[in-house]
């Protein structure tokens, strides 16, 4: 099996792990902290996405990334859900009342809850795809060494 390959997957994975700590420490955080510091927190969360989402549409748009066609469909999807929901975030932020504030916490709860059962769903297709990556190396060397 390539080295690379599985060194770069299992980085990969410990970084991922590594950021989700990371936000979890932060939402955790966010319950004590002041109104100004959480929204500080969400905008930085929010840039940090954009720019990887953009990232991944520069890189699967670029040719620089061997990707099939569906997960690059798939993060140009996911680059515009972002943007869209960034600025349907910002329109309701101009709530009038208690009740028009209330139904936007709600349905900003829900968005949060339905992003994260999406990262984990994602998580389990990336460790699938890794572990079909692997097989695919190892049936390679087989391969390579019967040759």
């Amino acid at each position: 099996m390539s080295t690379p390959t599985k060194t770069r997957a299992s980085e990969k994975f410990a970084e991922l792990s590594r950021r989700a700590e990371q936000a979890q420490e932060r939402i955790a955080a966010a319950q004590n902290q002041a109104k100004a510091q959480v929204e500080h927190a969400a905008d930085e969360a929010k840039a940090a996405a954009q720019a990887h989402a953009d990232k991944l549409r520069e890189n699967a748009s670029g040719g620089q990334t061997r990707v099939s066609d569906s997960w690059r469909d798939l993060q140009t999807s996911w680059s515009a859900h972002l943007t869209k929901m960034h600025g349907d975030l910002q329109s309701s932020k101009a709530a009038f009342d208690a009740t028009q504030a209330e139904f936007r916490a709600e349905d900003t709860e829900a968005d949060a809850m339905a992003a994260v059962d999406y990262a984990y769903g994602a998580i389990e297709e990336a460790e699938a795809a890794v572990l079909d990556a692997i097989s695919a190396w190892k049936d390679a060397d087989e391969l390579i060494d019967k040759q």
